[in-house]
């Protein structure tokens, strides 16, 4: 059943929002975050400290495409208050691994005994920290930290032998809080 159908997402003290036709913009004291929605049959507005989110004649398709922007916003307003944190583990039970960062590229060298190391990007407004056995990913933009965590753990991904002996490579311990 079509309807119009109203969500109001209220931005706290100390950030301020803009938003045009398909992009918000979110500027808080940890940094900057904008993104751009392309979704049709709903406008996004900021007005009085609110940002509506609003759709006229709604179907099921509409709110639900509502509902993830809410979502994707009130990550946005997070992120600029305290920055999402990742923490992940080196484990090496056969080889020792030699994980090091320089500049924008994470390597992994002796991974298993291979003599080629292999290497990801680190994507700019992601901070990586490198301590002892563990590795933290740090960012004001949750799709982009946890992305980068991904592929720092896709990395080590092992084919064809049993992961119950060869426990080695780097893993997920803790995720940012919902």
């Amino acid at each position: 059943m079509k309807q119009d159908f109203t969500e109001t997402v209220a931005v706290p003290e100390g950030i301020t929002v803009e938003a045009s036709a398909n992009s918000v913009k979110i500027k808080g004291p940890k940094g900057e975050l904008s993104r751009r929605f392309v979704i049709p049959k709903i406008s996004i507005e900021a007005k009085d400290g609110n940002v509506i989110l609003s759709s006229k004649s709604a179907t099921k398709r509409e709110k639900s495409k509502l509902y993830a922007t809410r979502a994707h916003i009130n990550n946005m307003l997070k992120g600029v208050q305290a920055p999402f944190v990742y923490v992940l583990k080196i484990c090496s039970g056969h080889f020792p691994m030699n994980v090091s960062l320089a500049g924008s590229k994470l390597s992994v060298k002796n991974f298993l005994g291979e003599k080629i190391p292999r290497i990801t990007e680190i994507p700019q407004g992601v901070a990586v920290k490198i301590e002892g056995d563990k590795i933290t990913v740090t960012s004001i933009d949750t799709e982009l930290g946890g992305r980068t965590s991904s592929n720092i753990e896709q990395l080590t991904r092992i084919a064809r032998r049993d992961r119950r002996i060869f426990q080695d490579g780097i893993y997920i311990i803790q995720k940012p809080e919902a």
